[in-house]
């Protein structure tokens, strides 16, 4: 893991699949929700986005929770644009990660909708890499 620049000081070394594995046997629980896979999206509120956006200290996290969670919710399409606009690093990752989560589970969204993402992009590509 750290080879791939993921933060391991809080780590238990269980593998994403085996996470993936465990939540669809469990299914949704938002009660239970410690995990991105088990929470129900249709309850995930935006200040709940926040707070765990708060915590990522890995590009991992934060890929995980706004791929496999937040790009599910009603609030998603507003948080990648607010995300994109911030300046804490993993918080602008998450909009952008987010933006790509839409894309992936949203085939049917209009184009217009991601056109509108375009200069949230076009900025942060001129964004300097943080090491």
């Amino acid at each position: 893991m750290e080879r791939y620049r993921i933060n391991v000081e809080q780590a238990l070394g269980v593998p994403v699949y085996e996470l993936r594995k465990l939540a669809k046997r469990l299914g949704t629980d938002h009660g239970l929700a410690l995990a991105v896979f088990v929470d129900d999206p249709a309850q995930v509120t935006p200040e709940q986005m926040e707070a765990w956006a708060a915590n990522f200290d890995s590009w991992d996290v934060c890929d995980q929770a706004t791929t496999s969670l937040f790009d599910l919710t009603p609030h998603a399409w507003d948080k990648a644009a607010e995300c994109a606009r911030r300046d804490e690093e993993w918080v602008k990752r998450a909009g952008f990660a987010l933006m790509a989560g839409l894309a992936v589970h949203n085939k049917g969204a209009p184009d217009e909708a991601f056109v509108e993402f375009l200069p949230l992009i076009e900025g942060g590509a001129s964004t300097p890499a943080r090491t």
